[in-house]
């Protein structure tokens, strides 16, 4: 799932995964970390489901996908775009 919030000059994108799935650590990776992964990695939150933000340019189009333990890749249903299997998000 995908939280905006949008401020005076970017777009701050919060990434929420379930609390165990996939089990592990997972991060976000994508055209904005240079597909790094570790660089934004999920962490709980009060209500037990995985965050982190990241800010963002305002008006511009992303493609990212999750990376979990065991090299498992995986897209974000909910960002209602796709780039071929990567997700795709318009700040």
């Amino acid at each position: 799932m995908l939280e905006r919030t949008l401020k005076k000059d970017r777009t701050e994108v919060t990434f929420v995964l379930p609390p165990y799935t996939p089990p592990g650590p997972v991060s976000v990776v994508g055209d904005f970390n240079d597909w790094r992964p570790g660089v934004h990695t999920l962490e709980p939150r009060p209500d037990g489901k995985r965050a982190v933000t990241v800010a963002l340019p305002t008006s511009q189009v992303h493609s990212f996908r999750y990376l979990a333990a065991g090299d498992y890749w995986f897209s974000d249903d909910t960002a209602g775009d796709f780039d071929g299997p990567n997700s795709r998000l318009h700040t």
